[in-house]
C-alpha cells in the first residue's frame, strides 16, 4: 500500500462528493491515517458521521479565512493529538455567488479579496504553519486542488480562476521553498465534478458535457479517480514530482477546441 503508515492531514471535507472525501477513500485505501479539519463546530456530528468508515480518524474544526493565530492553535493540538505528519492536503476554495455569477469586469474589490485569501492564501498559511511548528516529517508531501480555469476563461469561473492561478504559482514558490528540507508541493487540476462548490457555477452540466465529448478518454472524472493521483503525489513514488500541476481530466487540458 501506498501510503501504509503515513499520516495525511485533510484540509476542508465536506460532503461525501467532495474531492476531498474521495482523497480520503484513496488515501485510506492505501494504508494512510486520516486527520481531516473542516470548517463550523454545528457541522460536527455530520463531520464525524461521514468519515466514520476511516477507522482512527480524528476531526478538527478551522474556518478557512481564520486568523494566523487559530490555524497555529489547531495545528499544535493536530501536532499534539497524533504527532507529525507525512502529507497534507488543501481541499478549500470560496467565492462569493454574484462574483461568479456577474462578468469578472464587476468584481468588488471584497469579493476578489476573499477568493484570493480563502483559496490561495489558506494553502501559503497552512504551509508555513505547519513547517514552524515543525510538524511535517521528512519527505512529507502537500497537495493543493486547482483546476483548468486557473489558465483558460471558463464562462462563471470569473474570481475564482485568478485565485486558482495565484494558488498554482503558489505552489511553484512553496516548492522552492520548501524543497530544501525535501517536503514536496504539488497542485492537482481535477477535471470538472459535481461538488457542492460546482453548483456555484453558471451551467456547470455544460461544462461536463464538453468535457465528455472533447477530452481523448470521452469520460468525466470520479472523485475516487483523482483521489488516486493524489495518493500517487503524497507518495514516495512521486518523490522526484514538485512544483507542478498534475492533471486529473481525462486529457480534457490538452485539446485546443
Amino acid at each position: 500500500m501506498l501510503l501504509e503508515n503515513k499520516k495525511i492531514l485533510i484540509m476542508g471535507i465536506r460532503n461525501k462528493w467532495s474531492i476531498a472525501f474521495g482523497i480520503a477513500q484513496s488515501a485510506y485505501e492505501n494504508g494512510a491515517q486520516l486527520i481531516f479539519t473542516y470548517m463550523g463546530e454545528e457541522n460536527k456530528d455530520k463531520i464525524e458521521t461521514l468519515i466514520s468508515e476511516f477507522k482512527g480518524s480524528k476531526a478538527y474544526v478551522l474556518d478557512a479565512a481564520s486568523e494566523d493565530d487559530k490555524v497555529k492553535e489547531v495545528f499544535e493540538k493536530i501536532k499534539a493529538e497524533n504527532g507529525k505528519i507525512d502529507g497534507l492536503v488543501h481541499a478549500i476554495a470560496h467565492a462569493n455567488t454574484e462574483d461568479l455569477h456577474n462578468d469578472f469586469i464587476k468584481t468588488s474589490r471584497e469579493g476578489f479579496s476573499h477568493a484570493n485569501d480563502v483559496s490561495a492564501y489558506s494553502f501559503v498559511l497552512a504551509a508555513r504553519t505547519a513547517k514552524e511548528l515543525d510538524m511535517l516529517n521528512e519527505n512529507a508531501s502537500l497537495v493543493t486542488l486547482t483546476y483548468h480555469g486557473s489558465t483558460k476563461v471558463l464562462e462563471g469561473y470569473n474570481v475564482m480562476g485568478i485565485a486558482k492561478a495565484a494558488l498554482e504559482s503558489s505552489v511553484r514558490y512553496l516548492a522552492e521553498n520548501l524543497g530544501r528540507e525535501g517536503i514536496r508541493v504539488n497542485a492537482l487540476s481535477s477535471g470538472p465534478i459535481k461538488t457542492l462548490s460546482a453548483k456555484g457555477i453558471k451551467d456547470f452540466n455544460s461544462i461536463m458535457t464538453v468535457v465528455e465529448e472533447k477530452s481523448p478518454l470521452h469520460r468525466n472524472v470520479t472523485t475516487l479517480q483523482v483521489g488516486n493521483v493524489a495518493t500517487f503525489l503524497l507518495s514516495s513514488m512521486s518523490e522526484s514530482i514538485t512544483g507542478q500541476t498534475i492533471y486529473a481530466d481525462s486529457g480534457y487540458s490538452i485539446m485546443g477546441v
